[in-house]
Protein backbone atom coordinates (compact mmCIF):
# COMPACT_ATOMS: atom_id res chain seq x y z
CA UNK A 1 0.00 0.00 0.00
CA UNK A 2 1.27 3.50 -0.82
CA UNK A 3 2.46 5.87 1.93
CA UNK A 4 2.30 9.61 1.23
CA UNK A 5 4.20 12.62 2.58
CA UNK A 6 2.48 16.01 2.38
CA UNK A 7 4.69 19.10 2.53
CA UNK A 8 4.10 22.78 1.95
CA UNK A 9 6.29 23.79 -1.00
CA UNK A 10 6.23 27.56 -0.48
CA UNK A 11 6.36 29.65 2.74
CA UNK A 12 3.50 27.80 4.44
CA UNK A 13 -0.25 28.59 4.45
CA UNK A 14 -0.67 26.70 1.16
CA UNK A 15 -3.87 24.92 2.17
CA UNK A 16 -2.37 21.71 3.59
CA UNK A 17 -5.27 21.24 6.02
CA UNK A 18 -7.86 20.64 3.32
CA UNK A 19 -5.57 18.41 1.27
CA UNK A 20 -4.53 16.31 4.27
CA UNK A 21 -8.17 15.94 5.27
CA UNK A 22 -9.06 14.97 1.70
CA UNK A 23 -6.33 12.30 1.70
CA UNK A 24 -6.90 11.14 5.26
CA UNK A 25 -10.25 9.61 4.35
CA UNK A 26 -8.31 6.78 2.67
CA UNK A 27 -5.37 6.68 5.08
CA UNK A 28 -5.22 4.42 8.12
CA UNK A 29 -2.68 6.51 10.02
CA UNK A 30 -1.97 10.27 9.92
CA UNK A 31 1.39 11.29 11.44
CA UNK A 32 2.73 14.78 12.19
CA UNK A 33 6.50 14.71 11.71
CA UNK A 34 7.81 18.22 12.52
CA UNK A 35 6.97 21.72 13.72
CA UNK A 36 4.97 22.97 16.65
CA UNK A 37 1.70 24.76 17.32
CA UNK A 38 2.93 27.87 15.53
CA UNK A 39 1.39 26.53 12.32
CA UNK A 40 -2.36 26.29 11.91
CA UNK A 41 -4.53 24.13 9.68
CA UNK A 42 -8.12 25.07 8.93
CA UNK A 43 -10.50 22.27 7.91
CA UNK A 44 -14.04 22.75 6.62
CA UNK A 45 -16.11 19.55 6.87
CA UNK A 46 -19.84 19.56 6.19
CA UNK A 47 -19.87 23.26 6.91
CA UNK A 48 -18.15 22.86 10.28
CA UNK A 49 -14.80 24.65 10.72
CA UNK A 50 -11.97 23.05 12.70
CA UNK A 51 -8.81 25.02 13.50
CA UNK A 52 -5.94 22.73 14.44
CA UNK A 53 -2.44 23.68 15.55
CA UNK A 54 -0.92 20.77 17.47
CA UNK A 55 -3.22 17.92 16.49
CA UNK A 56 -2.74 16.08 13.18
CA UNK A 57 -5.38 17.06 10.63
CA UNK A 58 -6.70 13.51 10.40
CA UNK A 59 -7.88 13.55 14.00
CA UNK A 60 -11.31 14.83 12.94
CA UNK A 61 -11.85 11.68 10.86
CA UNK A 62 -13.27 8.71 12.76
CA UNK A 63 -11.58 5.33 12.61
CA UNK A 64 -8.07 6.72 12.06
CA UNK A 65 -4.96 6.64 14.20
CA UNK A 66 -3.37 10.08 14.60
CA UNK A 67 0.26 10.35 15.63
CA UNK A 68 2.46 13.17 16.93
CA UNK A 69 6.03 12.19 16.08
CA UNK A 70 9.35 12.89 17.76
CA UNK A 71 10.20 15.54 15.14
CA UNK A 72 7.45 17.73 16.62
CA UNK A 73 7.97 20.00 19.63
CA UNK A 74 4.87 19.83 21.79
CA UNK A 75 3.28 22.32 24.17
CA UNK A 76 1.35 19.91 26.43
CA UNK A 77 -0.91 22.59 27.89
CA UNK A 78 -1.88 23.86 24.44
CA UNK A 79 -2.47 20.30 23.27
CA UNK A 80 -4.88 19.50 26.09
CA UNK A 81 -6.79 22.74 25.47
CA UNK A 82 -7.00 21.93 21.77
CA UNK A 83 -8.22 18.41 22.53
CA UNK A 84 -10.91 19.89 24.79
CA UNK A 85 -12.03 22.29 22.04
CA UNK A 86 -12.19 19.58 19.38
CA UNK A 87 -14.01 17.20 21.69
CA UNK A 88 -16.62 19.91 22.25
CA UNK A 89 -17.11 19.90 18.46
CA UNK A 90 -18.05 16.23 18.64
CA UNK A 91 -14.70 14.60 17.80
CA UNK A 92 -13.66 11.52 19.79
CA UNK A 93 -10.03 11.73 20.96
CA UNK A 94 -8.57 9.00 23.16
CA UNK A 95 -5.31 7.02 23.49
CA UNK A 96 -6.80 4.63 20.94
CA UNK A 97 -7.08 7.40 18.33
CA UNK A 98 -4.10 9.62 19.27
CA UNK A 99 -0.52 8.64 20.11
CA UNK A 100 2.41 10.86 21.10
CA UNK A 101 5.97 9.66 20.62
CA UNK A 102 7.68 9.08 23.95
CA UNK A 103 10.77 10.96 22.71
CA UNK A 104 8.87 14.12 21.73
CA UNK A 105 10.42 17.28 23.28
CA UNK A 106 8.11 19.46 25.37
CA UNK A 107 7.66 23.20 24.95
CA UNK A 108 7.73 24.75 28.41
CA UNK A 109 6.45 28.17 29.51
CA UNK A 110 10.09 29.30 29.76
CA UNK A 111 10.53 28.67 26.02
CA UNK A 112 7.74 31.07 25.11
CA UNK A 113 9.05 33.69 27.50
CA UNK A 114 12.53 33.46 25.99
CA UNK A 115 11.15 33.52 22.44
CA UNK A 116 9.18 36.72 23.05
CA UNK A 117 11.98 38.45 24.99
CA UNK A 118 14.47 37.83 22.18
CA UNK A 119 12.11 39.14 19.54
CA UNK A 120 11.36 42.27 21.55
CA UNK A 121 15.09 42.87 22.07
CA UNK A 122 15.92 42.44 18.38
CA UNK A 123 16.54 45.60 16.39
CA UNK A 124 14.56 46.46 13.29
CA UNK A 125 15.69 44.36 10.36
CA UNK A 126 16.87 41.49 12.58
CA UNK A 127 13.48 40.32 13.84
CA UNK A 128 12.65 36.83 12.60
CA UNK A 129 8.88 37.21 12.84
CA UNK A 130 8.50 34.37 15.33
CA UNK A 131 5.04 33.66 16.74
CA UNK A 132 6.56 33.77 20.24
CA UNK A 133 5.26 30.32 21.16
CA UNK A 134 8.60 28.84 22.16
CA UNK A 135 9.16 26.56 19.20
CA UNK A 136 12.69 27.76 18.42
CA UNK A 137 14.01 27.67 22.01
CA UNK A 138 12.57 24.17 22.45
CA UNK A 139 14.39 22.91 19.36
CA UNK A 140 17.55 24.56 20.72
CA UNK A 141 17.16 22.59 23.94
CA UNK A 142 16.64 19.39 21.95
CA UNK A 143 19.87 19.87 20.01
CA UNK A 144 21.65 21.02 23.20
CA UNK A 145 20.64 17.73 24.89
CA UNK A 146 18.76 19.46 27.68
CA UNK A 147 15.16 19.03 26.48
CA UNK A 148 12.44 17.52 28.65
CA UNK A 149 10.68 14.80 26.67
CA UNK A 150 7.34 13.08 27.12
CA UNK A 151 8.95 9.96 28.62
CA UNK A 152 10.64 12.07 31.31
CA UNK A 153 7.25 12.92 32.82
CA UNK A 154 6.83 9.35 34.07
CA UNK A 155 9.64 9.47 36.64
CA UNK A 156 9.97 12.14 39.35
CA UNK A 157 13.75 11.89 39.76
CA UNK A 158 14.40 11.99 36.02
CA UNK A 159 12.05 14.92 35.55
CA UNK A 160 13.66 17.01 38.29
CA UNK A 161 17.15 16.25 36.96
CA UNK A 162 16.09 17.31 33.46
CA UNK A 163 14.59 20.54 34.77
CA UNK A 164 17.78 21.35 36.69
CA UNK A 165 19.90 20.78 33.59
CA UNK A 166 17.65 22.99 31.50
CA UNK A 167 17.73 25.81 34.05
CA UNK A 168 21.54 25.81 34.13
CA UNK A 169 21.23 27.10 30.59
CA UNK A 170 18.08 29.22 30.81
CA UNK A 171 18.64 31.21 33.99
CA UNK A 172 21.82 32.96 32.74
CA UNK A 173 20.07 33.71 29.44
CA UNK A 174 17.10 35.20 31.23
CA UNK A 175 19.34 37.33 33.41
CA UNK A 176 20.99 38.78 30.32
CA UNK A 177 17.58 39.63 28.87
CA UNK A 178 16.31 41.15 32.08
CA UNK A 179 13.89 38.31 32.88
CA UNK A 180 13.60 37.02 36.44
CA UNK A 181 14.93 33.55 37.25
CA UNK A 182 12.65 30.56 36.73
CA UNK A 183 10.56 29.31 39.64
CA UNK A 184 12.08 25.83 39.58
CA UNK A 185 9.65 24.19 42.00
CA UNK A 186 6.69 25.83 40.29
CA UNK A 187 7.79 24.50 36.89
CA UNK A 188 8.26 20.99 38.27
CA UNK A 189 4.78 21.14 39.81
CA UNK A 190 3.28 22.24 36.50
CA UNK A 191 4.93 19.37 34.68
CA UNK A 192 3.85 16.79 37.26
CA UNK A 193 0.29 18.04 36.96
CA UNK A 194 0.15 17.93 33.13
CA UNK A 195 1.87 14.51 33.12
CA UNK A 196 -1.38 12.90 34.28
CA UNK A 197 -3.10 14.11 31.11
CA UNK A 198 -0.27 13.56 28.61
CA UNK A 199 1.18 10.18 29.60
CA UNK A 200 -1.89 8.12 28.63
CA UNK A 201 -1.22 9.15 25.01
CA UNK A 202 2.51 8.28 25.11
CA UNK A 203 3.64 5.35 22.94
CA UNK A 204 6.66 3.95 21.05
CA UNK A 205 5.50 5.56 17.83
CA UNK A 206 8.44 4.27 15.76
CA UNK A 207 7.43 0.68 16.65
CA UNK A 208 3.73 1.22 16.03
CA UNK A 209 4.28 2.83 12.62
CA UNK A 210 6.71 0.18 11.45
CA UNK A 211 4.21 -2.51 12.44
CA UNK A 212 1.43 -0.65 10.62
CA UNK A 213 3.58 -0.36 7.51
CA UNK A 214 4.45 -4.06 7.52
CA UNK A 215 0.78 -4.99 7.85
CA UNK A 216 -0.06 -2.96 4.72
CA UNK A 217 -1.68 0.07 6.35
CA UNK A 218 -1.62 3.39 4.53
CA UNK A 219 0.32 6.12 6.34
CA UNK A 220 -0.08 9.82 5.62
CA UNK A 221 2.85 11.93 6.85
CA UNK A 222 1.86 15.52 7.58
CA UNK A 223 4.28 18.43 7.84
CA UNK A 224 3.78 22.00 9.00
CA UNK A 225 4.93 25.33 7.53
CA UNK A 226 6.59 25.21 4.09
CA UNK A 227 9.87 24.12 2.51
CA UNK A 228 11.03 27.72 2.07
CA UNK A 229 11.02 27.96 5.88
CA UNK A 230 13.27 24.91 6.24
CA UNK A 231 16.18 25.54 8.63
CA UNK A 232 18.69 24.40 5.98
CA UNK A 233 17.03 25.12 2.63
CA UNK A 234 14.82 28.09 3.47
CA UNK A 235 15.48 31.83 3.35
CA UNK A 236 17.76 31.76 6.40
CA UNK A 237 17.63 33.25 9.01
CA UNK A 238 13.95 34.03 8.36
CA UNK A 239 13.00 30.39 8.75
CA UNK A 240 11.48 27.98 11.24
CA UNK A 241 13.62 25.93 13.63
CA UNK A 242 13.19 22.50 12.06
CA UNK A 243 13.60 20.70 8.77
CA UNK A 244 10.39 20.99 6.78
CA UNK A 245 11.36 19.17 3.59
CA UNK A 246 10.03 15.67 2.92
CA UNK A 247 13.15 13.86 4.12
CA UNK A 248 12.24 14.88 7.67
CA UNK A 249 9.16 12.64 7.52
CA UNK A 250 11.35 9.57 8.08
CA UNK A 251 13.41 10.88 11.01
CA UNK A 252 10.45 12.77 12.48
CA UNK A 253 8.56 9.58 13.30
CA UNK A 254 11.24 6.86 13.21
CA UNK A 255 10.48 5.11 9.97
CA UNK A 256 12.83 4.32 7.07
CA UNK A 257 12.95 6.51 3.92
CA UNK A 258 12.11 3.46 1.83
CA UNK A 259 8.64 3.62 3.42
CA UNK A 260 7.80 6.80 1.46
CA UNK A 261 6.10 6.14 -1.87
CA UNK A 262 4.76 9.57 -2.92
CA UNK A 263 5.62 13.16 -1.95
CA UNK A 264 2.81 15.65 -2.50
CA UNK A 265 3.85 19.30 -2.50
CA UNK A 266 1.07 21.77 -1.63
CA UNK A 267 1.28 25.01 -3.63
CA UNK A 268 -0.90 28.09 -3.97
CA UNK A 269 -1.64 29.34 -7.49
CA UNK A 270 0.12 32.52 -6.34
CA UNK A 271 2.62 33.15 -3.50
CA UNK A 272 2.24 34.39 0.07
CA UNK A 273 4.48 34.88 3.06
CA UNK A 274 3.92 35.85 6.72
CA UNK A 275 6.53 37.80 8.64
CA UNK A 276 9.96 39.04 7.66
CA UNK A 277 12.35 37.82 4.99
CA UNK A 278 12.98 38.03 1.23
CA UNK A 279 10.04 37.69 -1.15
CA UNK A 280 11.09 38.35 -4.77
CA UNK A 281 7.58 38.43 -6.31
CA UNK A 282 5.87 40.42 -3.55
CA UNK A 283 3.27 42.89 -4.79
CA UNK A 284 2.67 46.10 -2.87
CA UNK A 285 0.06 47.38 -5.28
CA UNK A 286 -3.60 46.88 -6.13
CA UNK A 287 -2.95 43.38 -7.52
CA UNK A 288 -1.31 42.32 -4.26
CA UNK A 289 -4.19 43.74 -2.25
CA UNK A 290 -6.68 41.99 -4.51
CA UNK A 291 -4.95 38.62 -4.02
CA UNK A 292 -4.98 39.11 -0.26
CA UNK A 293 -8.65 40.07 -0.12
CA UNK A 294 -9.88 37.33 -2.46
CA UNK A 295 -7.69 34.71 -0.78
CA UNK A 296 -8.57 35.81 2.79
CA UNK A 297 -4.86 35.94 3.51
CA UNK A 298 -4.62 36.09 7.28
CA UNK A 299 -2.66 33.58 9.37
CA UNK A 300 -4.69 30.82 11.08
CA UNK A 301 -2.47 30.99 14.17
CA UNK A 302 -1.52 34.66 14.45
CA UNK A 303 -4.14 36.49 12.39
CA UNK A 304 -1.29 38.39 10.76
CA UNK A 305 -1.87 39.70 7.26
CA UNK A 306 0.05 37.70 4.68
CA UNK A 307 2.23 39.33 2.05
CA UNK A 308 1.07 38.40 -1.46
CA UNK A 309 2.76 38.09 -4.82
CA UNK A 310 2.80 36.38 -8.18
CA UNK A 311 3.54 32.68 -8.57
CA UNK A 312 7.28 31.97 -8.28
CA UNK A 313 8.11 28.99 -10.49
CA UNK A 314 11.84 29.34 -9.92
CA UNK A 315 11.50 28.95 -6.16
CA UNK A 316 9.03 26.11 -6.50
CA UNK A 317 11.36 24.27 -8.85
CA UNK A 318 13.91 24.37 -6.01
CA UNK A 319 11.58 23.01 -3.36
CA UNK A 320 10.33 20.26 -5.66
CA UNK A 321 13.96 19.17 -6.01
CA UNK A 322 14.93 19.37 -2.31
CA UNK A 323 11.80 17.48 -1.22
CA UNK A 324 11.72 15.04 -4.13
CA UNK A 325 8.14 16.07 -4.92
CA UNK A 326 6.26 13.48 -6.98
CA UNK A 327 3.36 15.79 -7.79
CA UNK A 328 1.85 19.08 -6.59
CA UNK A 329 -1.55 20.03 -5.29
CA UNK A 330 -2.35 23.46 -6.74
CA UNK A 331 -4.68 25.31 -4.36
CA UNK A 332 -6.71 28.52 -4.52
CA UNK A 333 -6.87 28.60 -8.31
CA UNK A 334 -10.19 30.42 -7.95
CA UNK A 335 -8.45 33.42 -6.34
CA UNK A 336 -6.99 34.24 -9.77
CA UNK A 337 -10.46 34.54 -11.39
CA UNK A 338 -10.96 37.89 -13.09
CA UNK A 339 -7.32 38.89 -13.62
CA UNK A 340 -6.86 40.03 -17.21
CA UNK A 341 -3.17 39.12 -17.15
CA UNK A 342 -1.20 36.90 -14.80
CA UNK A 343 2.54 36.82 -14.20
CA UNK A 344 4.80 33.89 -13.37
CA UNK A 345 8.37 34.33 -12.13
CA UNK A 346 10.68 32.14 -14.24
CA UNK A 347 14.01 33.27 -12.79
CA UNK A 348 15.91 36.22 -11.33
CA UNK A 349 18.33 38.90 -12.38
CA UNK A 350 21.26 39.49 -10.05
CA UNK A 351 23.89 42.10 -10.89
CA UNK A 352 23.21 41.69 -14.61
CA UNK A 353 23.29 37.89 -14.50
CA UNK A 354 20.26 35.65 -15.01
CA UNK A 355 19.70 32.92 -12.40
CA UNK A 356 17.21 30.04 -12.44
CA UNK A 357 17.38 29.63 -8.64
CA UNK A 358 17.44 31.81 -5.51
CA UNK A 359 20.95 31.85 -3.97
CA UNK A 360 21.47 31.24 -0.24
CA UNK A 361 23.46 34.44 0.48
CA UNK A 362 21.11 36.88 2.22
CA UNK A 363 22.50 39.98 0.50
CA UNK A 364 22.07 38.34 -2.91
CA UNK A 365 18.50 37.30 -2.12
CA UNK A 366 17.53 40.89 -1.41
CA UNK A 367 19.08 42.07 -4.70
CA UNK A 368 17.40 39.45 -6.88
CA UNK A 369 14.67 40.89 -9.09
CA UNK A 370 12.10 38.57 -10.68
CA UNK A 371 11.99 37.83 -14.38
CA UNK A 372 8.36 37.46 -15.37
CA UNK A 373 6.49 35.63 -18.06
CA UNK A 374 2.99 36.98 -18.74
CA UNK A 375 0.07 34.68 -19.42
CA UNK A 376 -3.57 35.58 -20.23
CA UNK A 377 -6.02 35.37 -17.35
CA UNK A 378 -9.69 34.39 -17.43
CA UNK A 379 -12.95 36.12 -16.58
CA UNK A 380 -15.00 32.99 -15.86
CA UNK A 381 -15.36 31.55 -12.35
CA UNK A 382 -13.36 28.47 -11.37
CA UNK A 383 -14.75 28.32 -7.84
CA UNK A 384 -16.10 24.88 -7.02
CA UNK A 385 -14.79 23.24 -10.21
CA UNK A 386 -14.45 19.48 -9.86
CA UNK A 387 -13.26 18.46 -13.33
CA UNK A 388 -11.12 19.85 -16.16
CA UNK A 389 -14.33 20.39 -18.12
CA UNK A 390 -15.40 22.92 -15.48
CA UNK A 391 -12.32 25.09 -16.00
CA UNK A 392 -11.89 27.90 -18.56
CA UNK A 393 -9.34 27.18 -21.28
CA UNK A 394 -6.95 29.85 -19.98
CA UNK A 395 -7.07 28.38 -16.48
CA UNK A 396 -6.03 25.02 -17.88
CA UNK A 397 -3.23 26.71 -19.83
CA UNK A 398 -2.05 28.36 -16.62
CA UNK A 399 -1.90 25.02 -14.79
CA UNK A 400 -0.08 23.35 -17.68
CA UNK A 401 2.46 26.17 -17.88
CA UNK A 402 3.11 25.86 -14.14
CA UNK A 403 3.85 22.15 -14.65
CA UNK A 404 6.34 22.92 -17.42
CA UNK A 405 8.16 25.61 -15.46
CA UNK A 406 8.55 23.66 -12.22
CA UNK A 407 9.34 20.37 -13.98
CA UNK A 408 6.79 18.54 -11.84
CA UNK A 409 3.26 17.33 -12.64
CA UNK A 410 0.08 18.63 -11.05
CA UNK A 411 -1.55 15.79 -9.10
CA UNK A 412 -4.67 17.69 -8.08
CA UNK A 413 -6.23 21.15 -8.20
CA UNK A 414 -8.25 22.74 -5.39
CA UNK A 415 -10.89 25.34 -6.26
CA UNK A 416 -12.41 26.18 -2.86
CA UNK A 417 -11.99 25.36 0.85
CA UNK A 418 -14.57 22.57 0.52
CA UNK A 419 -12.87 19.18 0.26
CA UNK A 420 -15.16 18.01 -2.57
CA UNK A 421 -14.12 20.93 -4.78
CA UNK A 422 -11.02 19.13 -6.00
CA UNK A 423 -9.88 17.99 -9.43
CA UNK A 424 -7.94 14.73 -9.12
CA UNK A 425 -5.31 14.07 -11.77
CA UNK A 426 -3.08 11.52 -10.02
CA UNK A 427 -4.06 9.58 -6.90
CA UNK A 428 -1.12 9.80 -4.44
CA UNK A 429 -2.36 6.66 -2.71
CA UNK A 430 -2.47 4.58 -5.90
CA UNK A 431 -0.32 1.44 -5.58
Amino acid sequence: MANVVVVGAQWGDEGKGKIVDWLSERADVIARFQGGHNAGHTLVIDGKVYKLHALPSGVVRGGKLSVIGNGVVLDPWHLMNEIKTVREQGVDISPETLMIAENTPLILPIHGELDRAREEAASKGTKIGTTGRGIGPCYEDKVGRRAIRVADLADKATLEARVDRALQHHDPLRKGLGIEAVDRDGLVAQLKDIAKEILPFAAPVWKVLNEKRKSGKRILFEGAQGALLDIDFGTYPFVTSSNVIAGQAATGVGIGPNSIDFVLGIVKAYTTRVGEGPFPTELEDADGQRLGERGHEFGTTTGRKRRCGWFDAALLRQTCATSGVSGIALTKLDVLDGFETLKICVGYELDGERLDYLPFAADQQTRCTPIYEEIPGWSESTEGARSWADLPANAIKYVRRVEELIDCPVALVSTSPEREDTILVTDPFAD
